[in-house]
């Protein structure tokens, strides 16, 4: 039985290949989502990053005793070894979690400090494909980021939370003056300041911040920047935070926060993962077009787990 579920799962491999690699190569896409769950025996999401593939075992019941999950996560592997012709230290394999007590989404799963430079959109980045449960390259903002880029010509660009600071990249990429990013872990502005070094971005024009959002958004200037990027959390309970955060609660409020550090006309780009978020447009003190669509990227058509939105602000 468990080997014809593997033929079907091979089959289903092979099929993508044809499909997913070939439009990879046709966009000159070298990080990107091969497989996501397609089928409900192998729930599994396989992401290339050029020569590594990361495996991704979403744990449900599977009512399978322990010999029997092990001969089903090994043969699953083999299968993955064959189609992709890797070798074993080439793939490297996460478990991710529904945690019962909603944390801070990066947390730290091992230790290995094992960083690759992949490239995208001609810039390089450095990902860790070990220790954290992301890899420090969102693959589903490939559009987004390029986005901004091409809108950043001479713009100031402020990006909050920032995470590693792909989106600080793509920005000094499109000729900012000013590129300011803002994340509350340490660990995270060190990552985005080696991404911007290692891309050539060095100066004055390029400020990073470590400290809480809500806590330092309101000090900075009114009217001044002319593009913000706000990918926050879903949920957050750190200990650095003064406030517990919750995008659905507090969106409203943070969004209009940024729009006053915007000039007229200025653009916020808007993006949540929260799987029931509702956007209160209704409280929104500017012109809100949904962007989702037109930042989905050809992996993820029908299954992209999250909504972005253009905000600017009204003269």
């Amino acid at each position: 039985m468990l080997d014809e579920k593997l033929l079907m799962f091979e089959n289903r491999l092979k099929k993508l290949m044809k499909i997913r690699s070939k439009e990879a190569f046709r966009q000159q896409v070298s990080c990107y989502r091969f497989y996501d769950r397609d089928l409900p025996e192998f729930p599994l999401i396989i992401d290339v990053y050029e020569t590594n593939l990361l495996v991704t075992e979403y744990r449900s019941q599977h009512r399978l005793t322990l010999d029997e999950y092990i001969a089903w996560l090994d043969g699953s592997l083999l299968v993955i070894k064959k189609v992709f012709n890797k070798t074993d230290d080439q793939i490297h394999v996460k478990e991710r979690k529904v945690k019962e007590n909603r944390q801070d989404q990066y947390a730290k799963t091992a230790s290995i400090k094992d960083h690759m430079v992949v490239q995208e959109g001609g810039l390089q980045f450095l990902v860790n494909l070990t220790d954290y449960l992301d890899t420090g390259l969102f693959l589903d903002h490939r559009i987004t980021r390029s986005m901004v880029r091409e809108k950043s010509h001479n713009k100031k660009v402020l990006n909050l939370f920032c995470y590693t600071g792909s989106f600080s990249v793509y920005a000094a990429a499109g000729m900012a003056s000013e590129v300011v990013s803002i994340d509350l872990s340490n660990t995270y502005i060190d990552w985005a300041k080696r991404n911007m070094q290692l891309n050539g971005f060095m100066g004055e024009k390029y400020i990073y911040q470590r400290g809480d959002v809500l806590q330092l958004l309101p000090k900075l200037q009114n009217n001044y920047f002319d593009i913000i990027v706000l990918d926050p959390p879903t949920f957050s309970n750190s200990k650095s935070m003064k406030e517990i955060f919750d995008v659905q609660q507090m969106h409203v409020n943070l969004i209009n926060l940024c729009l006053e550090k915007l000039v007229s006309g200025g653009e916020l780009i808007f993006s949540t993962n929260a799987r029931k978020f509702h956007l209160e447009r209704e409280g929104i003190e500017g012109h809100v077009k949904e962007i989702t669509t037109a930042t989905e990227p050809f992996d993820y058509k029908g299954k992209l787990l999250r909504w972005c939105f253009s905000i600017v602000k009204r003269g």
